[in-house]
């Protein structure tokens, strides 16, 4: 009943008001189980790749464990076949085998390296001297390593062991164990056993007789050499808003002993626990386990797989881990797009819904009103529908049925229209031709100020050069005015060079090389601005090499470069300063270096990257196009123009030349 009651309700809205309800409802349905659809698949894929990347990172990490691991048994391999050891015991010789494997020991970073003889009674133990002569016949590994086999692995080594091979690892394999969150209940308060990383491997004589054992490790407790070289190699030291993106962990069953991961006081987390999940999965079932987790304050996509000692017992874990939030922002930041996306594009169905539907409404209206108006006598009135659908052809239907009553008025409304529409067309053909005529003043107007602005600047410059010409014809060769006279004629010339080369800027006209003296072109253009006023208060430092060979430049555009450099250093130190050119060659020999130094007002970091930019300035004067003119012209030279600075303290410009200057071709 009370859907019946709903659908009269619906079918009596207007028109408008049912499409645009219908169509929402079904555009906010679509849209919701299309995100929920995308957001599944999008969080499904990211998370996915993520736990590719940490799954191969932990085969890394597990080759940098097993690499430490290999390296330890080439250490034991290598000693246990010198000739000197074998010999050493033979002869009994005591302190000869605890000088040697007390050198080997440190010469290689290892905790312990002691030595047993054919019955697996300690010899010789360097790292704890007054200690030996028991029996290690016990230890699988020299079990093995007594019937001639490689040994190597990780082990559990208690509290009394460590003690018994060097004291120093009882204090370095005490750990406090730390309350952890989502980790199993602890059971003890500290970890006083220590996970060795141990090799051994059998000494054997010339006759093939086994003499003895040879054994060593590494006490990973408290030792972050693992862990950290998996994570510059994996990780590159890479951050997320000043957190480590990548960890990694080696744990004594389910116990920290070495990592870095950090706690809330920013030191490394020893002695906090892995969670009770994970526990179960690796330490338990012994399976790796490859999800995200809870490592000490943060959530991360991590890898865990089981550490085994060498008859197939685990007894520790190797994990990595990568820092969660940069996906879940990554995630978040698609999602944010996709929804944006999805509202833009509601919108807009929902604008041309509108349209369309003002499109049927409107002239269906029309009819409505065009019906009345003709039941009360008005047979003058047309429907005027501009559309070719059913609609229309309604509208056209109304209108053919009035025709037969109108016929003679038709004609005089139809001439009427005909003559106001020529009218309108003749009216805008006029406007048209008037605004071309305006547009075409304009443009006449421009052309005459561009060819007089360009003839006041070429013959000023013409004038000087030429009478500049006529002075120097009449002067005898040894007039003192004849080198000003030729600085006037040169500086003239470069000047129209310079207009030609703001003109053809965008063009980059090549340039025309020469042989040219860097230290002789940099004195001249210097000459020509050191006694102008904004030079009067600066100090000028010259740091000219000497033996700098002569390169093939444009004598004219390098000039202009210098300029602007000169120009810019003084313009930087207004209550004057110290301005220092130096030239040099570059470390590689392969470049000419020229720098410019000003003790002026640096420029703010923001800016350095917009200095090139043509028309970026900040001065109040200055059309901004200096020093892009200058980055063109060395870089049409293969070279590079760099910049240092620093706000208060002044600008350091580096003009880079190859001293190979062949044009390169076109790739």
């Amino acid at each position: 009943m009370f859907h019946k009651k709903f659908y009269r309700t619906f079918m009596n809205l207007p028109l408008r008001v049912k499409f645009l309800v219908s169509f929402s409802l079904v555009i906010f349905l679509g849209g919701i189980l299309i995100l929920t659809i995308g957001t599944r698949i999008e969080h499904q894929t990211i998370f996915s790749l993520a736990q590719a990347k940490v799954r191969h990172d932990l085969s890394a990490a597990r080759m940098v464990y097993n690499e430490k691991l290999n390296d330890i048994k080439d250490i034991v391999l290598l000693n246990s076949n010198r000739e000197s050891l074998q010999n050493a015991m033979k002869n009994n010789n005591r302190e000869i085998l605890l000088a040697y494997l007390n050198k080997m020991r440190k010469q290689f970073n290892l905790d312990l390296l002691s030595l047993t003889d054919q019955q697996g009674k300690v010899i010789c133990r360097p790292s704890h001297p007054e200690q030996w002569g028991d029996l290690k016949n016990e230890d699988p590994y020299i079990q093995q390593s007594l019937q001639g086999k490689i040994v190597v692995g990780s082990i559990v080594a208690p509290r009394e062991e460590l003690f018994q091979e060097n004291p120093a690892l009882v204090d370095q394999a005490f750990i406090r164990v730390v309350p952890t969150p989502k980790a199993a209940p602890p059971t003890e308060e500290a970890e006083e056993r220590g996970l060795l990383l141990k090799a051994s491997a059998p000494i054997i004589d010339e006759n093939g007789e086994i003499l003895g054992v040879l054994y060593g490790g590494i006490l990973l407790n408290k030792n972050y050499e693992i862990v950290d070289r998996v994570k510059e190699i994996v990780y590159k030291g890479e951050k997320y808003k000043g957190t480590d993106i990548g960890t990694a962990t080696i744990f004594l069953y389910d116990l920290r002993i070495s990592t870095n991961v950090l706690n809330e006081n920013g030191k490394r987390a020893l002695g906090t626990r892995v969670s009770q999940e994970v526990r179960q999965a690796v330490l338990i079932r012994g399976q790796a386990w490859i999800d995200r987790a809870f490592v000490v304050r943060d959530w991360y996509i991590t890898a865990y797989e089981p550490i085994k000692d060498i008859e197939g017992n685990i007894i520790g874990m190797l994990y990595v881990g990568m820092l969660e939030k940069p996906y879940i922002d990554l995630r978040n930041k698609v999602m944010l797009t996709f929804s944006s996306m999805a509202i833009a594009s509601a919108f807009i169905l929902l604008i041309i819904l509108f349209l369309i539907t003002s499109s049927i409404i409107h002239p269906v209206k029309s009819l409505v009103e065009a019906t009345k108006k003709i039941a009360a006598g008005d047979l003058n009135h047309q429907v005027l529908i501009p559309y070719h659908d059913e609609i229309g052809e309604l509208a056209h239907s109304f209108n053919q049925m009035t025709e037969n009553l109108k016929k003679a008025n038709q004609k005089l409304l139809q001439w009427g229209k005909t003559l106001e529409k020529r009218v309108a067309e003749r009216t805008r053909e006029l406007k048209e031709a008037q605004d071309s005529l305006i547009q075409s003043a304009k443009l006449a107007s421009l052309g005459k100020m561009a060819a007089g602005v360009a003839h006041e600047i070429n013959n000023p410059l013409t004038s000087i050069l030429l009478n500049t010409h006529l002075l120097l014809e009449k002067l005898p060769p040894d007039a003192p005015q004849k080198e000003t006279l030729e600085l006037i004629a040169e500086e003239t010339t470069r000047c129209a060079s310079i207009v030609k080369g703001l003109l053809q800027f965008a063009r980059q006209s090549p340039p025309q090389k020469s042989e040219t003296d860097i230290n002789s072109l940099l004195l001249s253009t210097l000459q020509l601005l050191e006694n102008q006023a904004a030079f009067q208060n600066i100090e000028i430092k010259k740091s000219l090499s000497p033996h700098l060979p002569t390169i093939k430049v444009d004598q004219n555009k390098l000039k202009q470069v210098f300029w602007n450099m000169l120009i810019n250093a003084a313009e930087a130190m207004p209550r004057g300063g110290t301005l220092t050119i130096e030239t040099r060659l570059s470390p590689d020999q392969k470049h000419l270096e020229i720098i410019f130094s000003d003790t002026g007002v640096g420029i703010p970091q923001e800016n350095l990257t917009k200095l090139f930019d043509p028309f970026f300035t900040t001065k109040s004067s200055g059309t901004g196009l200096g020093l892009a003119v200058s980055y063109g012209i060395i870089k049409q030279h293969q070279g590079t123009i760099k910049v240092s600075s620093q706000v208060g303290q002044g600008t350091t410009f580096f003009v880079i030349l190859p001293l190979d200057t062949k044009e390169k071709k076109p790739t």
